[in-house]
């Protein structure tokens, strides 16, 4: 994993020794140690992290040295954007995309990003005219975290690389509440107050010292506004084919060590589908899971892989496995982060890294066209009728019946509890309730009173969120905030931190700005009915999938994470993770709370607590990693 990194003096003043002395210490490669210092108010570098990720090649000064660039990411149209270049009489001199990135930058200013095809973090400083712009990629597969203090400006894409900057760094009270709440900790917030995330499609612009957020690229998504086909359900189904078509070809382009995850499911095999257009044989990858074969979407990885004749592998793990990650997962993770499922992409992104350097996934496919259960839950809901209003009449009933994710029956009467909550919502509510794992008040009593936090603080982060949200809104608002919301901070976090810690790189083809810009374009008539999700993705391409994929549940898998809690990590649990004298001696979580959350782990009725002790685990972890960064 490599960290764009970078430090600039917003005053008149140099930047000082011990700022000097942080890049020093740094693990440079001898390339970046020759380049030097160019400025006196700036520095920049990338600094390995974690994985073998080669960046020598993404840090660019041009010839006259007027020009500092740090590029990482990916660029899928760069072929275009060179010719673009030609066209106007400029030349690159390398391959290298900063120095693409730059020349564009000379021409359009600003604009430029509207020009790029991919994900990217990307800091360029004009010395001569002292302006520095640092951005980030339209959706938020890059990300780039920031401290922006009196006199100075500290960036990077990873937490890691800011802490050993000279600031104070206290823990975000309203951060630990939304990531008990979610367990992830949405934009702009950062686990540390002093250091914020810089929003997807956001740059931040200082020109001579002056300081300015601006939003380069929206969602141009308008409720009221139809699309030229969306009475055309046929050329939206042919549209969406080509518009993928195109998204999958430009991201094979550039690679020749390339393959696809294939799970079985109906966005990665449409992904497969289209990649195997573009290449003589295609690698395809996949997670078998031994003795469970509710869980094992392996035979339908396979049906897929004969049709299209790839080379397929699949990786057959026990939940041994599985735990023998965890630990590598912790160790990881910039700030907490308590999605479970990281730690079956942290063994798909090392095992598939063993074969190839880039993959590609079906990712956000789900939020775009409706393919969750809570967008199903949501359709029903606003469609009303007997049957919701008998699901919200029981909900007193419901609450007593027992609950959990790892039984049919148990899993029911919590969809069905959530369900009957959600009828007494308001629509932004309601959104928000089913986002989270636990409610604020539950997490208020999991807290500690120094670390509660301000309500305004906290509405004013949901606002960020929430705020399209209307009366008359239909569920592409549902749809928006996904895209705003869980597809950054939770799905595509999770894929770049286990990718990048394991040096493999993920595109993701749904994820083209084009594909996006369109499905908000069309109406929810054509997304979910009352018997199919992400109707639009599985009529486009019915006739070149094979049948099998269809008429049978969506599957998950369920990280047995209960099953460990009460063995192999029970002990650690017990006397080291929620030991009451570690919980008293930092003095942020409730020792009381913490207490009954222990007795109802190893009680007869654990319901779903294994998620709280999840996050839990994750939260002591980073924090024994993390205590000699912080400032209590």
């Amino acid at each position: 994993m490599i960290s764009l990194t970078g430090a600039y003096s917003i005053g008149n003043n140099q930047l000082g020794q011990n700022i000097q002395n942080v890049f020093d210490n740094f693990p440079q490669t001898p390339q970046q140690k020759s380049q030097g210092r160019l400025s006196n108010r700036f520095l920049l570098t990338q600094v390995p992290i974690s994985g073998s990720i080669d960046a020598t090649n993404q840090i660019y000064i041009d010839p006259n040295k007027q020009w500092q660039v740090s590029f990482s990411g990916e660029i899928y149209n760069l072929k275009d954007l060179n010719t673009d270049l030609k066209n106007k009489g400029v030349v690159c001199k390398t391959e290298n995309p900063a120095e693409v990135v730059l020349e564009l930058y000379k021409i359009y200013g600003k604009q430029f990003l509207n020009q790029l095809n991919g994900s990217w973090a990307i800091a360029i400083y004009d010395i001569i005219n002292d302006q520095l712009l640092v951005t980030r990629d339209r959706y938020g597969v890059q990300p780039i975290y920031y401290y922006l203090g009196h006199d100075h400006l500290f960036f990077a894409s990873s937490i890691k690389s800011l802490t050993h900057f000279p600031f104070k760094k206290h823990l975000d009270k309203e951060a630990l509440q939304l990531y008990f709440q979610l367990n992830y900790i949405p934009g702009p917030l950062s686990i540390f107050s002093e250091i914020k995330k810089l929003l997807p499609g956001y740059l931040l612009f200082i020109d001579k010292g002056t300081v300015n957020f601006e939003q380069y690229y929206k969602i141009p998504y308008d409720k009221d506004k139809e699309s030229p086909i969306s009475n055309d359900y046929e050329a939206q189904k042919k549209k969406l084919v080509k518009l993928l078509a195109e998204s999958v070809r430009l991201r094979m382009e550039s690679t020749s060590s390339l393959g696809a995850f294939l799970s079985g499911g109906i966005d990665s095999s449409v992904v497969v589908s289209q990649a195997v257009k573009f290449t003589d044989q295609l690698d395809t990858f996949s997670i078998g899971f031994e003795g469970n074969d509710y869980f094992d979407e392996t035979p339908f990885a396979r049906i897929v892989s004969n049709k299209y004749k790839t080379n397929h592998t699949v990786f057959n793990l026990s939940n041994n496995d599985l735990f023998e990650g965890l630990q590598d997962v912790l160790d990881c993770i910039d700030e907490p982060f308590a999605d479970s499922s990281a730690l079956l992409v942290n063994i798909l992104t090392e095992k598939t890294q063993k074969h190839l350097s880039v993959a590609l996934s079906g990712d956000a496919g789900d939020e775009l066209f409706a393919g969750y259960n809570k967008h199903y839950g949501e359709y029903i809901l606003r469609k009303g009728g007997f049957k919701t209003e008998v699901v919200s009449l029981l909900g007193p009933v419901w609450k007593m019946m027992p609950k959990s994710r790892h039984g049919k029956v148990g899993n029911l009467f919590r969809q069905l509890e959530r369900f009957a909550i959600g009828t007494k919502l308001t629509q932004k509510e309601r959104y928000w309730r089913w986002c989270c794992f636990l409610d604020e008040s539950t997490v208020k009593k999991l807290l500690n009173n120094p670390y509660h936090a301000d309500p305004q603080l906290l509405e004013e982060v949901k606002h960020t969120f929430l705020q399209h949200f209307s009366e008359n809104g239909d569920m592409n608002e549902v749809l928006l905030a996904d895209v705003k919301l869980v597809l950054p901070y939770d799905m595509l976090t999770k894929v770049y931190s286990m990718s990048s810690k394991n040096s493999l790189q993920v595109r993701v083809p749904f994820l083209d700005h084009k594909i996006v810009e369109y499905a908000f374009s069309l109406p929810v008539s054509s997304k979910i009915d009352d018997h199919l999700k992400k109707k639009l993705i599985q009529d486009a391409f019915r006739e070149e999938l094979p049948k099998e994929l269809y008429n049978r549940p969506k599957k998950g898998f369920e990280v047995p994470l209960l099953q460990w809690f009460r063995t192999q990590l029970k002990e650690d649990i017990l006397n080291k993770y929620l030991n009451s004298s570690t919980i008293k001696e930092a003095g942020i979580l409730n020792e009381e709370f913490i207490e009954s959350v222990k007795n109802k782990l190893f009680s007869n009725n654990p319901e779903d607590i294994h998620a709280v002790v999840w996050a839990l685990i994750v939260f002591q972890s980073w924090l024994e990693k993390n205590k000699n960064h912080i400032d209590f």
